[in-house]
């Protein structure tokens, strides 16, 4: 066994290196911003006036204040921009030919995005903004108002009242939910990058591989909490931001699992592991969940029984991708894909969503831990190509070496639609960690 033990930890330090090498490639940020940039101009220029086309606006006016943002509207601005400034307002207005104007009615221009057509000596900021709207006449005016989805109801009362009393008649009622452009905008993904998501998901695993490692993990020593706050300052450190405080959870014969909240306990040997835990790069969110076992002495891999759960995620992962085309809604690949793993005698829960700008991101909702029957709203929006997916869902399975007792094995990885076919993004976790 001590000469088993120090084979893995010579294995792990090797290994070590090479992450350290890979996560040190992070861009600077003025190449971090430039490639935003290039994305945003790619996408205004041609995502959106399919998007337009799409939902039959003539017309879009997005417009908040500083530190009230709209969920949208920094998806919309260039990489430097850290919020909007004073009120900011952008228009696009559909031309004739399917391509689209960019103006914006603020004081502080975006060159090379937009068009600055205000000018405050001359007129008051919802003066202008009026005259260019009649001078455009639209039939259909997109503003963000959404009862289903936070992405799409970003414009304040007090805003939506500014806007309706500027335009006046006939042009106030010709305003109309933007709910469809403000989600397909903020879910649909460039080829450009999705071929980047796979360096970030990578970078994830590498981040998890050492937290889940002797590196880190002492047995009877180290704590739950000191994972997680040793993956929040390696995020920090390698200049990724943590959407969320990660994670660390205990299994073992002995604990119960508490699904919404667990304590801070000390790992021991013998225990099963689990964390979460998502961040953002180049303006894109990730979201993972593996386990690891912590091995006790004498053994040199996890029970059987667990290996075995393990199998059982993985294959309801495979269920569930199998299950996700384009067209279909939230609910129905949730239906389908639970009654095809109760089919096979696995006890499945699924609540997978979307990625991108935000971790848990504008699309359409597969199932919610505690909505397993379906999600009203947005569980009902269909499944667009070109998107990106957290596949979140566990198993629970009844583990021999455990006395019978179950083990619930929580499993999330992140996952593209494309070409109208899912596929991994950068591999998923189909083996333990192990701790020696």
């Amino acid at each position: 066994m001590a000469v088993g033990g120090r084979r893995r930890l010579d294995i792990a330090n090797t290994e070590k290196g090479k992450r350290m090498s890979t996560l040190n490639e992070i861009l600077p940020l003025r190449r971090q911003a430039e490639a935003r940039d290039g994305w945003l101009k790619a996408r205004l220029d041609a995502l959106l006036p399919e998007l337009m086309g799409r939902e039959k606006l003539d017309m879009w006016i997005v417009a908040c204040r500083e530190y009230n943002e709209d969920p949208v509207i920094m998806s919309l601005l260039p990489a430097t921009s850290m919020s909007a400034r004073r009120r900011t307002i952008l228009l696009f207005a559909r031309q004739a030919d399917g391509s689209v104007e960019r103006l914006t009615v603020s004081r502080y221009g975006y060159e090379g995005f937009y068009d600055a057509v205000w000018n405050p000596d001359n007129e008051e900021q919802h003066d202008c903004l009026a005259r260019l709207v009649r001078e455009r006449d639209p039939e259909r005016i997109g503003i963000n108002i959404s009862r289903t989805f936070a992405f799409g109801d970003g414009i304040s009362h007090t805003e939506h009242q500014l806007l309706s009393e500027a335009l006046g008649e006939p042009y106030a009622a010709r305003l109309v939910s933007a709910e469809g452009l403000c989600v397909g905008w903020l879910e649909r993904r460039l080829p450009e990058e999705i071929a980047a998501y796979p360096r970030l998901v990578e970078l994830g695993h590498q981040i998890i591989a050492r937290a889940f490692s002797s590196e880190v993990i002492h047995p009877g020593i180290t704590t739950t909490d000191d994972v997680v706050w040793w993956m929040r300052q390696t995020m920090q450190a390698h200049g990724v931001s943590a959407w969320f405080q990660p994670t660390v959870d205990v299994q073992s014969p002995d604990s119960a699992f508490e699904f919404i909240e667990s304590p801070c306990v000390t790992i021991q040997r013998g225990d099963l592991l689990h964390c979460d835990m998502g961040f953002h790069y180049l303006g894109l969110a990730t979201d993972q969940q593996q386990h690891a076992y912590v091995l006790k002495a004498g053994e040199t891999d996890a029970p059987a029984g667990i290996r075995a759960a393990l199998q059982e995620g993985n294959r309801l992962q495979d269920i569930l991708m199998d299950d996700m085309r384009v067209g279909r809604s939230g609910n129905e690949v949730l239906r389908r894909a639970l009654k095809r793993a109760e089919a096979e005698g696995i006890r499945a829960q699924i609540y997978t969503h979307p990625l991108g700008y935000h971790g848990h991101a504008a699309g359409p909702l597969i199932g919610l831990w505690d909505r397993q029957d379906s999600v009203p709203g947005a569980g009902e929006y269909h499944l667009f190509d070109d998107t990106v997916y957290s596949i979140e869902l566990n198993i629970v399975k009844s583990v021999p070496e455990w006395a019978g007792r179950d083990a619930r094995i929580m499993l999330e990885e992140d996952a593209a639609l494309s070409g109208g076919e899912m596929r991994w993004l950068a591999g998923r976790q189909t083996a333990l960690h192990i701790i020696p």
